[in-house]
């Protein structure tokens, strides 16, 4: 069982989750190299006793405590760091204050959670036997920040276990959510580029026109999703961009397309990471032209381990009673870094409904929204439920 009083004490710290995750919005940072926000962390958590590694290729922090009740089991816990490239258009008084950049995504209230996670660890050290680790990684949005804080070897020794949260605005307040097995997508990036002869428009028979050529890929792709692979195993090919031409009367040489592609499986990812060139070269050998298709990886698919799910199923309802978690039915098609982690170490991802106390939570703005908003007053259940997983693997493991 958890510390009775674990999420009474995760509230007396609001406050100062609150102020972090402000301070933390108020100035986004981008990328692998977040030094503010690294700072802000280390200045929040200076007067714990915890030890403190950083990494050659990014501003990710892990800092480590050793519980007093000796040697154990080893448990990770990782919030994000950076901010999206986007305008921001909430209106609050903590905005951000660098024009083209947000904190869209949630991940100044992760970091901020996490911290609040330390500190009620910290509090209750002397009962924990084995070691926590607190991953503050930046990177998450597409720049592969914990593939590379696992190469700089900060997250050795490994972990038996770890886990995350992501908030989601437009969920219930309050609600935990997750699911065994796949929970989101792999996401990779591909370009074609159709390559032909252009022209005058006026006389298409003398050139080889790419442009419907390339409509016919877009066409086509969406055929293969639905006739090369199971429903039971679902992929997403979007073509989000398509580029060609500099005037009305002019056949261009080159059409260019651009588009993710979503997977649940290694396997249908790997499929299609085949089928999509031949397609698209054999679409275009066919009527005389060629086709070049580069296909660059994302983030792979993230795996929930069954065990890890249940052990924050339980916590989840020790802290709010029993309806507060929700077993997620199906997966959700985007992706997350976290996955990394998860291909090395057993453990989860969990939601946490961030809508308002009573809010048509439906009608909420999502993330990656210019008006992307959240209760704060849910972040100290996040922080709790961080710890709680901690605390109950380091004494009972997935049993």
């Amino acid at each position: 069982m958890l510390h009775a009083d674990l999420l009474e004490q995760a509230r007396t710290l609001e406050p100062q989750i609150t102020a972090l995750r402000r301070a933390i919005h108020a100035e986004p940072e981008l990328g692998l190299h977040t030094p503010l926000t690294s700072a802000k962390v280390r200045a929040a958590l200076a007067h714990l006793p915890l030890t403190w590694r950083e990494g050659s290729s990014t501003t990710g922090l892990v800092a480590t405590l050793k519980g007093g009740a000796g040697s154990g089991r080893r448990v990770l816990l990782r919030g994000d760091m950076d901010a999206l490239e986007m305008p921001e258009e909430t209106g609050l008084e903590f905005s951000s204050q660098f024009a083209g950049r947000m904190h869209a995504c949630g991940h100044d209230a992760h970091t901020a959670m996490l911290a609040g996670a330390a500190e009620l660890l910290c509090a209750r050290a002397e009962t924990l036997a084995g070691e926590v680790q607190f991953m503050f990684q930046p990177g998450e949005e597409g720049h592969h920040g914990a593939r590379f804080m696992i190469d700089d070897g900060l997250l050795e020794p490994r972990a038996d276990a770890a886990f995350a949260l992501h908030i989601m605005p437009n969920s219930p307040h309050g609600m935990i959510a997750g699911k065994a097995g796949p929970l989101l997508a792999s996401a990779d990036r591909f370009e074609i580029t159709v390559a032909g002869d252009g022209g005058h428009a006026s006389m298409p028979h003398d050139t080889l026109d790419p442009i419907p050529v390339a409509c016919e890929i877009v066409s086509a792709l969406q055929a293969m999703v639905t006739r090369k692979f199971s429903v039971a195993d679902p992929v997403v090919a979007t073509v989000s961009k398509i580029a060609a031409g500099t005037a009305y009367n002019v056949i261009p040489d080159t059409a260019h397309l651009l588009g993710t592609i979503r997977t649940l499986s290694a396997a249908s990812r790997a499929k299609l990471h085949e089928a999509l060139p031949k397609l698209a070269e054999h679409i275009a050998a066919a009527h005389g032209l060629t086709a070049t298709t580069v296909i660059t990886p994302g983030f792979p698919v993230t795996v929930c381990d069954a065990r890890a799910v249940d052990l924050g199923a339980m916590v989840a309802e020790e802290l709010g009673g029993e309806g507060r978690f929700h077993r997620l039915a199906h997966p959700i098609m985007g992706a997350e870094d976290f996955a990394y982690v998860l291909e090395q170490t057993p453990g989860a991802m969990f939601f946490l409904g961030v809508a308002p106390q009573g809010a048509d939570w439906k009608s909420c703005c999502s993330i990656h929204s210019t008006r992307m908003m959240l209760d704060e007053s849910v972040m100290p259940l996040g922080s709790a439920m961080l710890a709680g997983c901690a605390e109950r693997f380091l004494s009972a493991g997935f049993a």
